[in-house]
């Protein structure tokens, strides 16, 4: 993993969602603790799915674009890695908490963005920039 950001989250049923990060986005695992915890490479960072038996509370937030669930991560992809991903999605029956959609059209920060939640709950925005 080459960048520095690193977030722990609780997965639920380890396994469940560590499929979920690398059969349907393709991440790559690091370091573990068999039935305890993985580290994922998600995209160049650190992201540490703990076994746990509990999700994150969660609300959605008014903004610009919409109703946005938080909390929330994600990450900034080129646009070949977010269609395909998006095709995955798709082959895959996962549903969109927010379907893919453009935000601040005609500006500089011209984005194509969707919300997806893995099986914990846990809440991911993929975005491409235009």
């Amino acid at each position: 993993m080459s960048n520095s950001f690193h977030l722990a989250l609780p997965a639920g049923n380890l396994e469940k969602t560590e499929k979920f990060y690398t059969e349907i986005l393709e991440c790559k695992t690091g370091n573990r603790e068999e039935g305890k915890w993985v580290d994922i490479d998600f995209w160049g960072n650190e992201l540490t799915l703990h076994q746990t038996k509990m999700k994150l509370p969660r609300e959605n937030h008014d903004v610009d674009m919409g109703n946005v669930p938080v909390p929330h991560f994600g990450v900034h992809l080129k646009k070949e890695v977010f269609n395909h991903i998006k095709s995955n999605l798709k082959n895959n029956n996962i549903k969109y908490i927010d379907k893919p959609y453009t935000r601040f059209k005609g500006t500089k920060f011209q984005q194509n963005t969707f919300f997806i939640e893995d099986p914990n709950g846990n809440v991911l925005e993929l975005k491409t920039f235009e």
